[in-house]
């Protein structure tokens, strides 16, 4: 049955993460879909992680699990899974996993089905998360995002977790020939990179994917909305415009890789970040140029309107999608 399946590359970025990683590997295991390939990196454990995954290697064969020859030094999380992404040869989907999640049997499966939709063009799927506790315990839903925004609504917020990302192999291209900016995240940029260039974001409502939220979590966090809403506000508008304009720089720096649609929206977009009250007032006009509920849209307004322009030398710290709005 396997041989008749489209192969996957799963990448897998791993640092200090050993106390969850079995689980995490045993899942894939599990997966109903059973063509694919998993490429590790280890971003410079000092734990038992490395161990777990030869460990595992030798179980399954070296041949469906393989180690990345620039594994061990320490580059952060998104440079390490961009890393992988650059050092495949193949042409197929790519899945994004993280070391401490659980993936539904369907998960892949799934993911397959829906790109089978869109073999033409980019596409990067996405899916709904089951947000559980370190022991796996107190299941309840991730955000529902009905019709999945695109261009340039991605620019606002992230709906695209990675532990559910598949590329088709169009996209996975596209992202890994893009120039990333400092401090973005590589789920967050992989979106932005696909919706730009006119892909098709698809997000499936069926959740594919046990999310483990403990006090390790890179990103993430089990808050409901008007808490993370006002987390936001004594946080201030600085990081997340920040962000905003080195995602739109190093968009405008690729404009090759952009629609045309997207070149006249980031005109527009720019022309907010840079210039006064006017020109923030009509970047605001742009369609989709959105975020998702009410009042995370009322506060992003705000910001864009009153905050000073964010230009290309800012260098605040930033500590990925926790200095964004709550997504």
């Amino acid at each position: 049955m396997a041989s008749s399946q489209p192969r996957v590359t799963i990448l897998l970025s791993t640092y200090n993460g050993a106390r969850y990683l079995q689980e995490q590997l045993d899942s894939l295991l599990d997966q109903t879909h059973k063509n694919w390939v998993l490429y590790w990196r280890d971003d410079g454990s000092t734990d038992g992680t490395v161990e777990v995954l030869r460990a595992f290697a030798e179980q399954v064969g070296q041949q469906l699990f393989v180690e990345s020859p620039s594994s061990g030094p320490h580059l952060g999380a998104a440079a390490s899974f961009l890393t992988l992404l650059r050092e495949q040869k193949d042409n197929g989907p790519v899945a994004f996993a993280d070391q401490d999640d659980v993936w539904l049997p369907e998960k892949l499966a799934r993911a397959m089905a829906w790109l089978r939709q869109t073999d033409a063009e980019p596409a990067l799927y996405c899916a709904r998360q089951y947000l559980v506790d370190e022991h796996l315990r107190g299941a309840r839903l991730s955000a529902l995002h009905g019709e999945a925004p695109a261009f340039p609504a991605c620019l606002t917020q992230n709906i695209a977790n990675g532990n559910t990302l598949v590329l088709n192999g169009q996209a996975a291209a596209l992202v890994a020939s893009a120039n990333m900016p400092d401090g973005s995240v590589h789920d967050w940029w992989s979106y932005i990179v696909v919706s730009a260039a006119g892909g098709r974001i698809l997000f499936d409502p069926q959740p594919q994917v046990l999310y483990r939220l403990h006090k390790e979590n890179l990103i993430g966090r089990a808050h409901p909305l008007p808490w993370r809403a006002l987390a936001a506000l004594r946080r201030g508008p600085a990081i997340y415009m920040t962000m905003m304009g080195r995602h739109t720089d190093h968009l405008m720096a690729q404009p090759g890789r952009l629609s045309p649609q997207a070149r006249q929206d980031l005109r527009l977009i720019q022309s907010g970040l840079r210039g006064g009250l006017l020109n923030r007032l009509n970047a605001l006009r742009c369609r989709r140029f959105r975020r998702r509920t009410w009042l995370e849209n009322l506060l992003f307004s705000y910001w864009f309107i009153t905050n000073a322009p964010a230009l290309p030398s800012a260098t605040a710290a930033l500590p990925g999608k926790q200095a964004a709005l709550p997504s």
